[in-house]
């Protein structure tokens, strides 16, 4: 009997011993996958693990528990990541902080956003050098400011989406390039270990007027948080269909290119605007060859190509690549000197961050990263800039709905300097979305999402912006009857916009933008003005509204006039213009729109002064006198500005052939300078001459120097300040016509070429030229 049992006994510790091994075999297998980036197989191999041993060792079941929800999230599973975050800080509290945040975004990113914000809540009292902590919980109190658009945009499902993932649209000849892992021969030769989907290549859809797609609706949450639906979501996207499942493809993409395409990932791609070159994404592999980094990650890299009768060649990879790291994502500005991509190299904010690489003459400059305003902790990706020199991106470390939204920045000099705009609903939703591409007033477009309802993964979606109206009415406050004629300057943020003029009915009418304080100004000769104030900075459920302006009778002047620059007469926005009643004080300012026009009511009685200041740009004042005896009830008043960089070409500053004497018509000529630089006592100018082309380029050079500082002698003789001035000689550097060496011209022709030309170098000076040391 004993023996009996000591068989038994060893034969159970040989069970025990072989199902720990087994247990170690599968962690370890599922390990090696994960290190591998093979999240799918990795997510087999962790659930097994777990579901066959409740009592694994804790160490064990923490570390297959944190891979586990790592590789759902990576997968973009956030059903998974969220169940398996949920369990691992329930039974492992001292979980690293990143936990914390991968579960607050995978609840956000499942309309979650009270249990989401709770664990931003705790991840900030973790990490708090990490600002999205704070961020999002504040954000999650109030939702609102998230769907103040959701009525002004439709978005429809393209039918040229594939069972597979399909995203990153850009602009190509009337149609679109888009990046898909779609096998149209229905065949998938390779597939890609992450998540075993095919490579990623270019796809070809050549006709944006076909791609007609299928309306989502965007049901609005009742309520911030608190009007969450059982399944915890507070809003969601639906299509008009009653299916649970968008069609196949009804629109037929082609492969964009035989030779770009290759076995790897390709795609995003940007093109340069005559689209004979284009830059694109792929995996570090050109010629045939692979390369990996230092850990043995084949990393993304950017090349540029020509394109080559019907196809593109001459693929080159872009100077600033890297083995060891990624870039990626390429957006070319309007004018292609500068290009906008995404890189994870070192010095960087967060995951990942946007870059800018400025493009001249085949020449690649240094990249510069686009800053704190742009980037985040987390990862900003996809870039694109409309062809007003604006940036959109999406980034899932700004404040958003969860997962990647897709932002917009203003970008003046490369800097966002009015921050970043969440697009909002229905744009942007709980999932991710990116790659947006759009016109300049953003009235069209196409972006990517991986949101409800989809066929499978990431989709394409185009969107348009409808009109939300508000209709101005302007009465006669006596009579009430409509004011016909009356302008109506729109006024919005303080900056003045457009002027719309009133109907017989006494009507105009605008759409209005969300997010935006109005001012509407109405004027009408022989009535006081009289304006109203409206904002769309709180929501209203009806369709349309409107606003009403009373105007009463008067007997005061309407100032009106507009701010142009001298350099070329162009309207001038953003000047502020002021105007003071020389009696009491008082002010009144308005800011110029893209008409540089500006309004004011005046007392015909009273002296005024009206002042015009703005950045680099030299102050303008003039006196507004009273006029009693033509006591006109409009009085216009244009103001002319000179800013930094302007270049004013001198009228009948010529000079005979070979000599740099000033002429007597040349004097009258530069006494004008000196009267402009005497008003304008801060500003610095840079006295410019040319030549002909006749004798050589040395001679003409110094020649040129020769009257350019005759022309500075002239004007110092006239008590200008010589620390003002700078005189250069151009030669026959620039000339203006095309009589260059050779060319048989009228001595008037090259008359044309021997001028002066003075150039603003600064309106504003320091103090020690101000006061003429």
């Amino acid at each position: 009997m004993k023996t009996v049992v000591k068989m038994a006994l060893g034969f159970a510790l040989t069970l025990l011993t072989l199902n720990l091994f087994a247990q170690s075999a599968r962690l370890r297998s599922a390990n090696r996958a994960f290190d591998d980036y093979s999240y799918a197989d990795a997510v087999r191999g962790y659930e097994e693990f777990i579901r066959n041993d409740k009592k694994a060792d804790p160490v064990e079941r923490k570390e297959a528990l944190e891979k586990l929800a790592y590789s759902y999230r990576r997968l973009q599973d956030t059903r998974n990541a969220e169940r398996i975050y949920a369990e691992l800080v329930e039974k492992f509290p001292d979980a690293d902080s990143r936990n914390y945040l991968y579960y607050a975004q995978a609840l956000a990113s499942n309309s979650k956003y009270r249990e989401s914000q709770r664990m931003y809540s705790k991840y900030a009292e973790a990490q708090s050098a990490d600002l999205r902590g704070r961020k999002f919980t504040v954000t999650y109190m109030d939702m609102n400011r998230f769907y103040k658009d959701s009525a002004m945009y439709r978005v429809e499902y393209l039918p040229v989406n594939s069972r597979q993932a399909d995203f990153s649209p850009m602009y190509y000849k009337g149609g679109l390039v888009f990046v898909s892992a779609r096998a149209e021969s229905g065949v998938i030769k390779r597939v890609f270990n992450w998540n075993q989907t095919p490579f990623l290549d270019l796809y070809f859809a050549p006709d944006t007027s076909a791609l007609k797609g299928v309306r989502e609706v965007y049901r609005n949450p009742t309520a911030s948080l608190s009007g969450a639906s059982k399944d915890g979501n507070s809003g969601t996207l639906a299509e008009s269909s009653a299916s649970e499942d968008l069609p196949l493809p009804t629109t037929k993409a082609e492969k964009f290119s035989r030779t770009l395409n290759t076995k790897y990932h390709e795609g995003p791609a940007s093109f340069f605007k005559d689209y004979t070159k284009v830059v694109f994404t792929r995996n570090n592999y050109n010629s045939g060859k692979a390369k990996k980094s230092s850990d043995g990650v084949n990393k993304l890299k950017l090349y540029i190509a020509d394109q080559k009768n019907k196809d593109w060649g001459n693929v080159k990879e872009l100077p600033f690549n890297n083995n060891d790291f990624s870039c990626g994502h390429p957006a070319l500005s309007p004018d292609d000197t500068k290009l906008y991509f995404v890189s994870d190299m070192p010095g960087g904010y967060g995951g990942t961050d946007i870059y800018v690489v400025e493009y001249n003459g085949g020449q690649w400059s240094t990249p510069v990263n686009l800053g704190k305003e742009v980037n985040t902790e987390g990862n900003e990706m996809f870039p694109f800039i409309d062809s007003g020199g604006n940036l959109y991106f999406a980034s899932d470390g700004h404040e958003g709905l969860g997962g990647l939204d897709i932002f917009y920045a203003e970008l003046k000099d490369g800097i966002a300097y009015k921050g970043v705009q969440n697009l909002g609903a229905p744009i942007n939703s709980e999932k991710d979305d990116f790659g947006l591409i759009t016109d300049k007033d953003r009235g069209t477009g196409y972006f990517s999402s991986n949101r409800a309802k989809g066929v499978s993964d990431d989709n394409l979606y185009s969107f348009r912006r409808t009109c939300r109206p508000l209709d101005i009415l302007v009465y006669d406050a006596k009579t009430g009857a409509p004011i016909e004629g009356a302008d109506v300057r729109i006024v919005k943020n303080g900056s003045n916009q457009d002027i719309q003029q009133t109907g017989i009915d006494g009507a105009t009418k605008i759409c209005l933008e969300a997010q935006t304080d109005y001012d509407f100004k109405a004027i009408k000769e022989g009535y006081a003005t009289n304006n109203v104030l409206f904002s769309t900075m709180t929501q209203s459920s009806k369709p349309q509204m409107s606003v009403s302006i009373y105007l009463n009778k008067s007997e005061n002047t309407i100032l009106r006039g507009t701010v142009k620059r001298e350099v070329n007469q162009s309207p001038q926005e953003g000047v502020k213009v002021t105007l003071r009643d020389e009696k009491t004080g008082k002010e009144k300012t308005v800011v110029t729109g893209p008409d540089g026009g500006y309004e004011f009511e005046v007392d015909p009685n009273r002296n005024y002064a009206l002042r015009a200041e703005g950045d680099e740009l030299a102050t303008n004042e003039q006196p507004i006198n009273k006029n009693k005896k033509n006591k006109r009830k409009v009085v216009e008043s244009d103001l002319s500005m000179y800013g930094t960089g302007d270049v004013f070409t001198l009228d009948n500053i010529y000079y005979d052939l070979d000599k740099f004497f000033i002429r007597p018509e040349a004097a009258r000529e530069l006494d004008k300078v000196v009267a402009l630089m005497k008003k304008y006592p801060t500003m610095m100018i840079e006295l410019r001459s040319f030549t002909d082309s006749r004798a050589s380029d040395t001679y003409n050079l110094r020649l040129s120097e020769r009257r350019a500082r005759a022309a500075f002698d002239y004007l110092v003789r006239k008590g200008i300040t010589p620390s003002r001035l700078e005189a250069r000689g151009y030669g026959e550097s620039e000339l203006v016509n095309d009589c260059s060496n050779g060319v048989d011209c009228a001595e008037s022709d090259h008359r044309l070429n021997r001028r002066t030309e003075f150039k603003i170098l600064s309106v504003k000076g320091t103090g020690e030229e101000a006061i003429g040391k």
